[in-house]
């Protein structure tokens, strides 16, 4: 009997484990950055997170769509809707600070480097449906909830801004500049002087955008 009909036979049965599954999603987590998609097993993803290969197809159904989870827990966790929310009351300055100093630190850090590199490497082996998937559950979320962030503040009268879904695309690029792509060469001797780049990165590119669309 296969995977599949092994799960159909055991019914509904009791609620999942939740404690299990959170512990599936660290350890595939931990394994698809270390190994990229292509060399990370089910096998090991259930050696690792101490329960049996039935659980975790279970739990999950298949290796695409446990890394799909993977990835979308992961940027709930770091980039939470809340990141993003609007309040008419904050001057727009703070609250563009407060987006662009956590994203400048996510996608800097070095397990999310790693994400990336796993990803690339998925990519240059003929597997781009990788590629996208990350970009769907990673820059396509966070663009739709940066834009909304942009529109409510065109709304309420805090910015002048014509198209908005472009000038979400230059906002989350200034924020970053080549930061990112240094992270990914290892171009990054000192960790301190580092984080203090990114941070003044961040807000310089805040400044730029306030400079183009503050309304006059």
């Amino acid at each position: 009997m296969n995977i599949s009909a092994q799960i159909k036979a055991q019914g509904p049965g009791r609620p999942k484990d939740m404690e299990k599954r959170a512990a599936i999603l660290a350890a595939a987590k931990a394994l698809f950055i270390r190994n990229a998609f292509a060399g990370t097993s089910m096998d090991a993803i259930a050696a690792d997170a101490g329960v049996s290969k039935l659980t975790v197809y279970s739990h999950f159904g298949d290796k695409d769509n446990l890394f799909r989870e993977v990835i979308r827990s992961r940027i709930q966790d770091l980039l939470p809707e809340e990141t993003y929310l609007f309040d008419p009351a904050v001057d727009i300055r703070q609250t563009l600070l407060r987006v662009a100093l956590t994203h400048a630190h996510l996608d800097c850090n070095a397990e999310t480097v790693g994400t990336f590199r796993a990803i690339l490497s998925d990519c240059r082996q003929g597997n781009p449906r990788y590629g996208k998937l990350i970009w769907e559950e990673g820059a396509t979320r966070t663009q739709g909830l940066m834009e909304r962030l942009l529109q409510q503040a065109v709304d309420a009268g805090q910015l002048a801004i014509d198209d908005v879904p472009r000038s979400t695309v230059q906002f989350l690029t200034l924020i970053k500049g080549n930061l990112m792509m240094r992270q990914m060469f290892g171009c990054t001797e000192c960790p301190e002087s580092y984080i203090e780049e990114i941070e003044s990165t961040a807000r310089a590119g805040v400044e730029m955008f306030l400079r183009a669309y503050l309304p006059r």
